[in-house]
């Protein structure tokens, strides 16, 4: 009976929160496009990749944010100004770098090709397909965008710093560890709720190709990744537009 009486202290303390950052993650926004993005374009693998990449970059400014180190970027337009501008120009060198891949000679057979014609319902193969081999970022590259993308960002430090401390409670002491444990939580459900999108989207493309590689060929996978560098550059241009305030 006790422990019965814990938990439901723990669902009544907690229960906002949980709902309040299960609502924040589901909400479109420039992580979901990101690894949305990521997923059309090259599969399911890479785009949970970069959702992971996205939530260890999130988790940086968790971090930041319990020892004092984001206070900064709240207090100083210079700071602020500095990690903005080179996050804008990492998005932008994304977006141009994805765009330009595609007017270059592919050496050997378009992998395009190459999934069109294979056995037909080889969903793998088809969810995995790319422009080419140098197109496509490894696991790693496609994490460590994730991170850059998110660690670059200010607003993420801000709405760490706005949205934690509302449940932070003094009395139980050790706020740093607070700040940590809720921030990680707020990352889980952030790659839950994304994880879930990109197998979503990954099928969906994967279906989408089976259905129009035939007739459009290799070009279908170079508007793909085109449009997977439009919205490196969206995301750029959100970045730049964006105020110190949340």
């Amino acid at each position: 009976m006790t422990s019965l009486i814990h938990l439901v202290d723990l669902i009544v303390a907690y229960g906002p929160f949980l709902l309040a950052a299960l609502v924040l993650n589901i909400a479109p926004g420039p992580d979901l496009a990101f690894v949305s993005a990521q997923a059309a374009a090259h599969g399911r693998k890479i785009g949970v990749m970069s959702s992971l990449g996205v939530c260890s970059g999130a988790f940086v400014h968790v971090v930041f944010a319990a020892i004092g180190l984001s206070a900064i970027l709240m207090t100083s337009a210079l700071a602020f100004a500095i990690v903005k501008w080179v996050g804008v120009a990492y998005l932008a060198w994304l977006g141009f770098g994805a765009i330009y891949g595609t007017f270059r000679k592919e050496d050997g057979p378009d992998r395009a090709d190459a999934g069109a014609n294979d056995v037909a319902g080889d969903t793998v193969a088809i969810t995995e397909f790319s422009v080419g081999d140098r197109a496509r970022p490894s696991a790693f590259q496609a994490w460590r965008r994730g991170v850059l993308i998110d660690v670059f960002n200010p607003k993420v430090a801000l709405f760490f710093m706005a949205f934690l401390p509302q449940f932070v409670n003094p009395a139980l002491g050790h706020q740093p560890l607070q700040f940590l444990v809720l921030g990680t939580i707020v990352n889980m459900i952030g790659f839950v709720v994304e994880t879930a999108v990109v197998l979503v989207v990954a099928m969906a493309a994967a279906r989408l190709r089976q259905h129009v590689a035939s007739g459009f060929g290799a070009g279908f996978g170079k508007w793909l990744q085109r449009a997977l560098g439009a919205v490196f550059l969206a995301l750029g241009l959100r970045l730049a537009l964006s105020e110190r305030g949340l």
